[in-house]
């Protein structure tokens, strides 16, 4: 069901994310974000006059995987901020290294970069940037879960994959949670 019809409107402002998942010859994935803030006007922010359409904010980074979905490297840039300083958030995203993508992995990252140890732009990239490593690595874990050895990685992962529904009812009744459960597992 698409959105309803909206009010008359002025375009003010366009953020832009584009993030990639890749797979190295080295076996890990290199998931790859860039975030871009442009406005349809011109306006100062500190010493800095930004233009209509000129980039007000883009960042970019990389976080390394591996198949176990634990982050192995990450780095992130600055390339355009409303403050000179603005670019020393980026240099702290080095610390998620060592942290695994799961349940909690948000409430980690932000013990490790959180407030002014890092990048409020960059830091709202990492909700996305999970997602997509565990979209890139899904392959490798449908693959282990047809054998049972992943499911535990989808299981609660989200509203499709709940242990009290459907599909794990269908594809891991012995993980399965629902009113029926007993009559799953027979």
């Amino acid at each position: 069901m698409p959105l309803s019809e909206p009010t008359e409107r002025e375009l003010l402002h366009l953020r832009d994310i584009a993030i990639r998942g890749y797979r190295r010859r080295d076996g890990l994935f290199d998931i790859e974000a860039e975030i871009v803030d442009t406005k349809t006007y011109g306006f100062t922010v500190g010493l800095r006059r930004v233009e209509p359409g000129e980039r007000l904010h883009n960042m970019v980074m990389r976080m390394t995987v591996d198949a176990k979905l634990t982050i192995v490297a990450c780095e992130a840039a600055t390339e355009f901020a409303p403050f000179a300083n603005c670019g020393g958030g980026a240099e702290t995203f080095g610390r998620l290294a060592g942290l695994t993508i799961r349940s909690g992995f948000l409430r980690e990252a932000n013990a490790r970069i959180g407030g002014v140890d890092g990048c409020t732009h960059i830091r709202e990239l990492l909700q996305q940037m999970a997602t997509v490593a565990f979209q890139t690595t899904f392959v490798l874990a449908s693959r282990q879960a047809a054998d049972g050895a992943s499911a535990d990685r989808l299981v609660n992962s989200c509203f499709g994959y709940a242990a009290d529904g459907p599909v794990v009812q269908r594809r891991w009744p012995e993980l399965y949670t629902g009113p029926d459960a007993a009559a799953a597992t027979g």
